[in-house]
Parts: structure tokens; sequence; C-alpha cells
């Protein structure tokens, strides 16, 4: 935390004595409040404090405390010896130094500081993901800011202030800059075209998405309103949206024709609307004509990049943007066959149009999905995703989708965690909304046992996407991988009433029955995972439960089968080893681990985290593949602080 007083060097100039008596009273003031909510004052620099806490509900609560402070001392006094302070927060690591601390979050929470108003308190992003609905006031965004000497956008936050009534927001009124783009209508003449409408739904969040200002629910959470069949205050509160954006699609050959109107959630006003009678090939000036006036209607600034950005001229063959749209269509669907057709479809769109970018990402996309499912050898899919990707970012480098690609595979499949962090930053600063870049950056945050981290994107990534059935896993994941195992349950529960046939989230419940010995359950779990997909990762989890709860038999003919087919088709080498160690045959189990390095099984990483497996880390050999994965420890880091 930075605290900082407003006006203090031109009060200095004018009266010295007066402005050192003033800095005597602050930190009289500030102290004991400080000392209240657990903060180490780790140095003064004239008029400015700099201070860590335990916690960041511990931090934020003392900012306020702060502020509410000082405002009662000033309520008596002339305005010229009132003290006027500010407060930054952030959350990371630091470094610590004979009782000093540095690092980026300490140069993050000075940059922040000067964002906020006289008398009052802001917050980074991650410090908002970790308080918020535990602090008792409400937290308005700012919006994306860039800060100085930062190379990367940050969202900002501010408490709104109880005393300041004209300015507060109340805690039932929702943020107009939170917007929902709900599936567009198709009423093109061919009911066949109704992927198109969908297409454009999608891409036209992708192209809104990288406006900063705003605050874009993702694809996942929108699509399940197609049809219209709730009203907008409903979406509203489903989505905790104060605008929709909501519109038609009809496409008759190369031409369209699209509708679309901004809605107020809470009122129902009509905010704006507009018709688009556009060639095809014009589609991309459509999706910037519709994000700018979106902008403009909501009193949200468009930074010039951003505008930059949005307004590039480029025209598409209509024949290839038709495909395009096909093949995100069937890669949306995330089944094999699904993928497969996707795959053929980007194809003919790089046939038609070599140098149309976002084809190269959509392969690159299927390919890491056929690595991740283990329908394709990593070592296979990542060279494809790998080269796909770059080839996407020589033709734009702007593309933010490729990007991501390009990080999540140089993580899965290279083990390239250094540069693939680099591209995640690279993918938010293009996309701030980007709900897939959030989730493969805490993946990647998981990878590297930054646990901390790693939830605070999984929430971020909630935010924009809050009906994404994998985020809300990863989320359960995470709370059972840190301890909580109760709460994780019970959001394993609900999400199983909501997605009964999604095997991977019986393939975690049974994990995790394992983990606490309820045998029965976790055999049942696992049963009904393979009954849905009986993929190489949920096959072997059915012996690896087994082997868990003493039977021998059961596990060994389910191990022997998959050991089989091993030799035709791809077979995670680290998962077979995983279910020998638990058979107890660890000479067998690590030399399955060690052939895991060799071919960058994806699933190793996972094995260093979960705590159900802990008591195999400790062997010798575990500790030298460890080594070879190339993952920073936590340990040689810092702790972070607020």
């Amino acid at each position: 935390m930075f605290t900082d007083m407003v006006g203090y060097t031109d009060l200095g100039q004018r009266n010295e004595s007066l402005s050192l008596v003033l800095v005597e009273e602050q930190r009289r003031l500030v102290r004991p409040v400080l000392n209240r909510h657990g903060g180490r004052e780790v140095k003064t620099m004239g008029d400015a404090f700099l201070v860590e806490f335990p916690s960041a509900l511990d931090a934020v609560r003392c900012a306020y405390d702060i502020q509410r402070t000082v405002r009662e001392f000033n309520f008596s006094l002339s305005d010229e010896r009132r003290i006027r302070l500010r407060v930054g927060v952030h959350v990371g690591d630091v470094v610590g130094s004979r009782g000093d601390i540095s690092g980026d979050a300490v140069n993050v929470a000075s940059r922040i500081e000067p964002l906020a108003e006289e008398g009052g308190v802001c917050l980074s992003r991650q410090v908002y993901d970790q308080v918020q609905n535990k602090f008792d006031l409400p937290l308005a965004s700012l919006g994306v800011r860039m800060l100085k000497n930062m190379s990367m956008p940050l969202e900002v936050f501010k408490i709104v202030m109880p005393w300041n009534e004209e300015k507060a927001i109340p805690r039932t009124q929702l943020d107009k800059r939170r917007i929902a783009v709900l599936p567009f209508a198709s009423i093109s003449p061919d009911p066949a075209d109704e992927y198109f409408a969908e297409g454009m739904t999608e891409e036209l969040i992708s192209t809104m998405s990288r406006i900063g200002g705003l605050k874009v629910i993702a694809r996942t959470s929108v699509m399940g309103y197609k049809g219209g069949q709730k009203k907008i205050s409903e979406v509203a509160k489903d989505l905790d949206v104060g605008t929709v954006l909501e519109g038609s699609v009809r496409k008759a050959g190369d031409k369209l024709r699209i509708t679309v109107q901004l809605i107020d959630s809470q009122t129902s006003d009509h905010l704006w609307a507009e018709s688009y009678d556009r060639d095809l090939r014009d589609v991309f000036a459509i999706q910037s004509d519709i994000s700018e006036t979106v902008c403009e209607a909501l009193k949200v600034q468009l930074l010039p990049v951003e505008k930059a950005r949005i307004e590039k001229k480029q025209e598409v063959n209509p024949e290839a943007y038709a495909l395009y749209l096909k093949g995100r269509f069937f890669w949306n669907e995330r089944t094999q066959e699904g993928v497969n057709k996707a795959v053929k479809y980007f194809e003919q769109v790089v046939r038609i149009d070599p140098k149309f970018a976002p084809a190269y990402s959509g392969l690159a996309d299927c390919y890491n999905i056929l690595a991740d499912y283990s329908w394709m050898a990593p070592s296979r899919a990542g060279q494809f995703a790998k080269d796909y990707s770059v080839k996407a970012i020589q033709i734009d480098d702007n593309l933010a989708e490729a990007h991501a690609s390009l990080a999540l595979t140089l993580t899965n499949c290279f083990w390239d965690f250094g540069s693939a962090e680099k591209e995640l930053k690279r993918a938010i600063e293009l996309r701030p909304n980007s709900a897939p870049a959030y989730h493969w950056y805490s993946v990647l945050l998981f990878y590297l046992r930054r646990l901390g981290e790693s939830r605070s994107m999984v929430a971020r990534a909630l935010d924009l996407d809050p009906y994404s059935r994998v985020m809300n896993m990863v989320m359960a994941n995470m709370l059972a991988i840190t301890g909580d195992t109760q709460e994780a349950m019970r959001r394993y529960e609900e999400l199983v009433e909501l997605h009964p046939d999604f095997a991977a989230l019986h393939y975690w419940k049974s994990q995790v029955h394992a983990s606490r010995s309820e045998h029965d359950a976790a055999i049942d779990e696992a049963k009904k995972a393979v009954d849905l997909d009986n993929n190489p990762i949920i096959g072997l989890n059915l012996a690896w439960v087994y082997a868990v709860a003493g039977k021998r038999d059961e596990s060994a003919r389910i191990l022997n089968d998959w050991i089989g087919r091993a030799r035709s088709e791809y077979v995670a080498p680290s998962l077979i080893g995983q279910v020998e160690l638990a058979m107890g045959r660890r000479d067998e189990g690590f030399r399955w681990l060690e052939k895991g390095v060799e071919e960058k099984d994806v699933n190793l990483l996972y094995f260093g985290n979960l705590p159900w497996l802990k008591k195999y880390r400790s062997d010798p050999r575990w500790k030298k593949i460890d080594r070879r994965l190339g993952i920073v420890q936590e340990g040689t880091k810092a702790n972070g602080r607020a």
C-alpha cells in the first residue's frame, strides 16, 4: 500500500513549517490504523508511506479506515490545515532485503496511488479479485489504464466512500460498461445459414473485448440466451450486466443486413439502434462501427491504440469468411469429430485467402485441443499448433487470439514457460476482456506453482465468463487442490446438476473422493466419467482409483488394456506411471514418468501440484524429474504480499 499527501510539494514551497507539521500529524493519525489492521510500515518517504500486509483484504480495510480517520480529523479544521491523502493498493510478489521491499508489486502500487481522488483509495484488478464480496463498500471500475513505466495496461478500481453521496453507486445499480452481446437472431432465407449469426455474435464479442473500458461477457456465457426466451431484466440479473446488445443477421449471398440495438438493462430504454446493409467483404468495418458507437453511447473512452486496432482497414473474401465461421462453429463443439471438421474448414480458408490470419489461429486452437484431450500426441499436435500460431502473428501481430494460442502451445507442448507468459501478457494487452487468455494464464501459473496468482486469474476469467462449465470446474479444482475439499465438492455437485454429461466433472470428483479415502464414491464417479468419454485420461483414472482403493485386479486389467493400446495410439505415459505408483510398483512408475518427460507429457505438470500425489514427490527420482520440467519453485520467490 502507498499513501501520499495531496498538494504536499506545493504546500512545502509556500509554507515549509506548516507542511512539516502536517506530515507529523499524518504519521500520528496513520500509524495506529496500520497497527489495527496488521500493516507493517516498511518506510516513509517524505509525506508518503509504504506498507505491507498479510492479506489484500486487510490492506483494503486499512486503506478505508485511514481515509475515515483523516476525514474525522479534518472535520473542524480550516481548509489550509486539513490533511488530504490518496491511497493505492496492489497485491503481488515482493522481494525483501534488510527490512525494505521491492519488485513489480511495489512499483504498481506506487503507480496506482496517483489515480485516486483526494480522500480516495484505488485498487488494482488483482486486489479486487481477492476482496470482492468480502468488503462491505462498493468497488467501482475506473477502466483499464496505462501506468507509467508499465508495459501492460491494468484495470483499476476505487472504493466508493459512504460519505460521497453524490458520487456513490448504489449496490443495486449495475455497471453500464459491463455488457452482454446476446446471440444474434438469424433471419436469413436459408436455415443452413444459422451458423453465420452465431459466428457474427462471437466475432463482435471478440472485437468489443479489445476495449479496456468495457467488460464484455464471453461467448460461452451468452449462448445460453439463444432464442430470446428471457427478458432483458432477467439477463441483467443473471450476468450482472448494465447494458445488453441484441440484434439480427440476414445473409443473402454476399449481402448482409445487420440490425442492432443497445438497451439499458435496468430501465429497458433503447440507448441506440442501427441497421447496416453492406457487402459481406465489409463485415469487419461493421463490427468496428458497432464497437465504437457502443463506446460513445456508454461514454467509454476509447484509447488511441484501441481505436487504431479496431478501425484497421481490412476486407475479407466472402467465401473464406463464411468457411471461417463454420470452422469456429464446429471448434466450439469441443468434440473430436467437431474439431476435425473445423480443421478442414480452416484449411479451406487459407487455401482461398492465405493472408487471413484468424484462420491460422483457428488451426492452432484445433491442434491445441487435439493435444489437450489426448486425441493426438502432444509432440505432433504441438508442432502444428506452434507453426500455425506463429504464421498468424507474422500476418497480424495485433491478433490477440494468436498470441494466446501460441502461449498455450508453448506451455503445454514445449514447456517454454517464460515465452508463454510473455505471449499471454501480449494477448491480454491486445484484448483485456479475453476469458480464454486469463484461463490459460491461470493454467500456466498453476504449473509454475504460483497458486495464489493462478486462482486470481481464474476469478478474472469467471468474471467475464460466469456460466462457463470449464471455468467453474477449474475454480472448484483450485479449492480442492488448496485444501478446501468440502467447498470444492459442493461446487462439483452444483455443476453436475447443470452439466450431468460433462465427463471431466466426474473425473475430478473421483480424484477428490479418492484423496479423502471415499473409495466407493470415487469408483462410482470414475465409472460415470468412463461411460461418458472413455479417452486415455479418463480410462486410466479409473485404473488409478481402483488401485488407490486396493482393488489391484480391476486396476491391472484396465492398465494392461491401455498399455496395449499405447502401441497404436497416443496414451499419456505419466498417467500410466501414476497407476503403477498407486499399485506400489515404484520403479515401473518412475520409468513411465521419465518417459513422460521425454514426450513433454503435460500431465506431468499436474503431478507436481496435486496434493494426493504428494507422497511420491519426496522420492529422489521425482526431484530429478522436477528439475527437468524447468519450473521455478515458488519457494525461491518471496511470498506474495499486499
